[in-house]
């Protein structure tokens, strides 16, 4: 069976809507019940596009696959090694992770170096991500608390920032706060677009986040592995600071993929585990997904991979497509293939828990090269 062909673009009222392609489908029995579409981008670290698939220029939002740029300016500024942050405090702040124990002693930890109360954290509360820790919640009758939230490494690295710059810590969230002047400087550096043409809105956790086409989402985490290498031409390279931050940042994810996520069931967590040091990988809301392939082979220069499902699937069709588009790249064979197998293809139950369909991914990468 082929993959159904798609129409070029789709209107809406008087809107051109970017053409996405099919990515995953939905059987049940001899029945296609659903689809999931969306755009893949794989650019190496020379910025040349390697594969693509849909639209690869459509512009979104970057979502948490932001964080590690966002911990960048807390390395160069020299605020981490003031307050002592440790590898696992750095992995924090480029973490979504899922309010366990060990990330809200660590989020704490972070807090106490710098002087200040979880209060003094804007990014809100929600229940954590681990659907064990929000079970315990429930029995005990606690609230959630601001630690748990998934973005408290995050937050707690801003804030930090903000000491180091001598900028008000009551409004680091604000765009016109140094910290998240500095933050945006950085995005728009490793994405080839000037701080005016970034798209800007406001991210769940109440900071600025950053749209922009799924390439840039892919060049970002290419040059994030890769920040400075003979394969590349200077106008790829960063400044040496920016680049052993870079390095620092890479090897705390890599090291630590259970700070990035969480202990159990969590996509970005396993897919690291499973690569075992060969790439790192962020999830995104709203579908969006970006992985950094390290040197290696067949990608000396590096390789970044960024997607978008269309409808902002989270759970069956994006780690459905990451894996797939990784399988097509050759960067994920064999054994790490089967231990994400769970994440890889869903059975579709009824509610005898019989099986009577899949969730299967059903595109292949356009390849450039």
């Amino acid at each position: 069976m082929q993959p159904s062909q798609e129409p070029a673009v789709s209107r809406t009222d008087d809107r051109v809507e970017p053409a996405a392609a099919l990515l995953v489908e939905v059987n049940r029995g001899q029945i296609t019940e659903s689809r999931h579409r969306g755009h893949i981008a794989a650019v190496d670290g020379t910025g040349k596009l390697i594969a693509s698939l849909g639209d690869p220029a459509t512009v979104t939002y970057l979502r948490s696959s932001a964080k590690p740029f966002q911990a960048i300016p807390l390395l160069v500024s020299g605020a981490a090694d003031r307050f002592g942050f440790t590898e696992e405090e750095v992995a924090l702040a480029c973490a979504s992770h899922s309010g366990e124990p060990i990330h809200v002693e660590l989020a704490k930890s972070m807090l106490q170096k710098i002087g200040l109360e979880p209060s003094a954290l804007k990014c809100g509360v929600h229940d954590p991500f681990s659907v064990a820790e929000t079970r315990k919640l429930r029995e005990l009758g606690q609230p959630a608390s601001v630690l748990q939230n998934n973005c408290s490494g995050k937050h707690a690295g801003m804030l930090a920032l903000a000491l180091q710059l001598g900028a008000e810590t009551g409004s680091y969230d604000e765009p016109r706060n140094p910290v998240q002047v500095a933050i945006q400087k950085t995005v728009a550096g490793f994405c080839d677009c000037s701080d005016e043409k970034l798209a800007v809105g406001v991210d769940g956790c109440g900071v600025p986040v950053f749209g922009m086409p799924i390439t840039s989402m892919a060049l970002m985490y290419a040059r994030l592995v890769s920040p400075s290498n003979p394969q590349a031409n200077s106008a790829t390279n960063v400044d040496e600071q920016t680049a052993d931050a870079c390095r620092r940042i890479v090897k705390a994810m890599a090291n630590h993929p259970e700070l990035i996520g969480g202990t159990t069931e969590r996509l970005d967590t396993e897919i690291m585990r499973a690569a075992k040091g060969r790439l790192i990988s962020k999830v995104g809301a709203e579908g969006v997904y970006t992985v950094g392939v390290l040197p290696c082979k067949d990608w000396p220069s590096g390789l970044g991979l960024a997607l978008k499902i269309e409808d902002g699937d989270d759970s069956r069709a994006r780690p459905t497509v990451v894996i797939e588009a990784l399988r097509q790249l050759g960067v994920l064979r064999d054994d790490s293939l089967v231990s994400l197998s769970q994440f890889s293809r869903f059975p579709v139950k009824n509610r005898r828990a019989d099986v009577v369909g899949e969730v299967r991914a059903y595109f292949k990468l356009e390849r450039k090269d």
